[in-house]
């Protein structure tokens, strides 16, 4: 028999005359052959006897866009740290003559500025600097810009509210979105308020930064920095006015748009904060007074066996302002005589430009 077309006559004489299982496993892989060049392998074979797998990439384009934007946001993020720390160079020697919240309220809300009034820092009465830290930021000379327990604490709280009502702010966050930041709370604000915070603590001393938060905070609609809030609120100059009225003018920061120091009584946080600086700073008792609780308890004590101090009278009497104002207004890094860094703040408090 002769051989099949394309078929070589000797392997058809071996085969037997083509009848052979050489001449099936012939035919199989002609017709093999020919599948597998019109395309067809792939709907008569499993996926992976295929000669050569569909290779796709459904997310590529998705990949490229995800890092071109964290490209974006690394530049953005690099631009405003470059813009941030030149300008607090610049601000290590001067003051700056307007700050973005005050663009914001004077744009946004349209409120009628007056013009702050920044003082060296010892023009400021060192009580009134006891006050602020004390309240505000009791570590505010041992930490670098943020204080990791006040956040855990706000952390904390914000959870059983279930809002982010307190933002564990320092003195130094504070100054930061005073200086760059809108006050709308946003978890990207308090990033940006951390990072600006190094800056300000790597290029200026804790003084400097101090001297920038009492000369421009918001002390009411308009109203910014103690000496200008002084004199709105009570027509003299910080270091004239007295204690208590320091006292109402420190509480007022935790609302300062929303209440005034005649009215701050009428918000419970503002109440506890005045109570307390109060009590630790306008009418402590003297010594006299101290001793003669001692004297009481040690009576009821000795009557009793028991040695205890009098109820509602402190163990220990917290640092008192001294009026050294040369030590607080030098440029050290370490709390100046006076300062009552021991005295711990009442509860932790909302951010104060929570708005209108």
């Amino acid at each position: 028999m002769s051989a099949l077309p394309g078929e070589p006559a000797d392997f058809a004489r071996r085969s037997g005359g083509g009848r052979g299982t050489a001449y099936l496993e012939a035919c199989q892989a002609r017709a093999l052959a020919g599948s597998l060049a019109a395309g067809a392998s792939r709907l008569s074979l499993p996926e992976s006897l295929a000669p050569f797998p569909l290779i796709t990439r459904p997310r590529s384009g998705l990949v490229r866009a995800a890092r071109g934007a964290a490209l974006i946001l690394l530049l953005l993020q690099l631009c405003y740290m470059a813009m941030t720390s030149m300008l607090i160079a610049v601000y290590k020697f001067t003051d700056p003559s307007v700050t973005v919240l005050m663009a914001f309220r004077a744009w946004d809300y349209h409120w009628k500025l007056e013009r702050p009034r920044p003082l060296p820092l010892r023009h400021v009465p060192v009580y009134v600097r006891s006050m602020l830290i004390a309240i505000e930021d009791d570590k505010f000379y041992q930490h670098h810009g943020i204080d990791l327990e006040a956040f855990e604490r706000a952390h904390e709280i914000n959870k059983r509210l279930g809002k982010p009502l307190y933002g564990g702010s320092t003195l130094t966050m504070q100054v930061a979105r005073t200086l760059f930041l809108v006050p709308v709370k946003s978890y990207l604000r308090k990033y940006l308020e951390v990072l600006t915070a190094f800056e300000l603590e790597l290029l200026l001393s804790k003084n400097r930064i101090l001297e920038l938060y009492l000369g421009y905070a918001e002390w009411g609609r308009g109203v910014f920095g103690i000496e200008a809030a002084s004199r709105h609120w009570f027509g003299a100059g910080v270091g004239s006015i007295s204690r208590e009225d320091a006292a109402r003018l420190v509480a007022l920061l935790s609302s300062p748009i929303r209440y005034g120091p005649d009215t701050l009584m009428h918000s419970g946080i503002l109440r506890e904060r005045y109570d307390y600086l109060d009590r630790h700073f306008v009418n402590r008792p003297g010594p006299a007074d101290l001793n003669a609780a001692a004297a009481v308890a040690g009576g009821e004590a000795g009557g009793s066996g028991q040695t205890s101090a009098a109820p509602g009278t402190a163990t220990s009497q917290p640092a008192t302002p001294s009026g050294q104002a040369s030590s607080a207004g030098s440029s050290t890094g370490s709390a100046p005589a006076g300062f009552a860094s021991d005295v711990p703040p009442p509860s932790m408090e909302p951010d104060a430009d929570s708005g209108p």
